[in-house]
């Protein structure tokens, strides 16, 4: 237990690595000839990283014995949805700079935008039932709900693989770790029923 209190700071403080480097690119005018563009790319980039880090502590607990690992998933979790609701702010402010009526017409016309809506209000309500007097309240509600986060991996997966232009592989590579955890998770769900039988 004393470890994890140890390195719990440590956790915080590389998670915010990422966000160091996007000001820094920012700021050094290192974003390229598309900042606006580039910009929230890579915060969503980020997002989908820290999802998938997420994803996998629970195998990674069950394979190497770690059971403390647990206790770093909420936080990682909340950094999903930091760096989800970093990648948003920065298409609205850059993309679109705030234009409203240009989003109704993103929305209709570029269907991944509508994809990382979804994505994102999931991840607000897993956010928000975070903490442990929410899991208490909602009971086996909180479980059901917090499912949901493969459901986002999914979408997440959808709305890069739609963003993209040409190179699929990175979202490719992206939907083969979402997906490999997301099975994971099926075989010990449908092990845990075989043996309640």
């Amino acid at each position: 237990m004393e470890w994890v209190r140890k390195i719990k700071p440590l956790v915080f403080m590389v998670s915010l690595l990422p966000l160091c480097w996007a000001v820094y690119l920012v700021l050094s005018n290192q974003l390229g000839p598309d900042p606006a563009n580039t910009l929230p790319r890579l915060l969503g980039e980020w997002a989908l990283i820290f999802l998938c880090i997420t994803l996998s502590i629970t195998p990674v607990r069950r394979w190497f014995k770690w059971n403390k690992l647990i206790r770093f998933r909420r936080m990682l979790g909340l950094f999903v949805l930091f760096y989800a609701l970093l990648h948003s702010v920065a298409y609205l402010a850059f993309m679109l700079g705030w234009q409203w009526a240009t989003l109704a017409e993103d929305l209709i016309e570029r269907p991944y935008i509508i994809v990382g809506f979804l994505a994102l209000l999931i991840l607000v309500a897993l956010g928000v039932t975070s903490p442990k007097s929410m899991m208490r309240k909602m009971g086996k509600n909180w479980q059901r709900l917090h499912r949901l986060v493969y459901v986002v991996a999914g979408l997440a997966v959808l709305h890069f693989f739609w963003l993209v232009k040409s190179d699929y592989t990175e979202p490719a590579l992206y939907g083969a770790i979402a997906f490999s955890l997301l099975l994971f998770r099926i075989k010990r769900l449908s092990f845990s029923k075989a043996l309640n039988r």
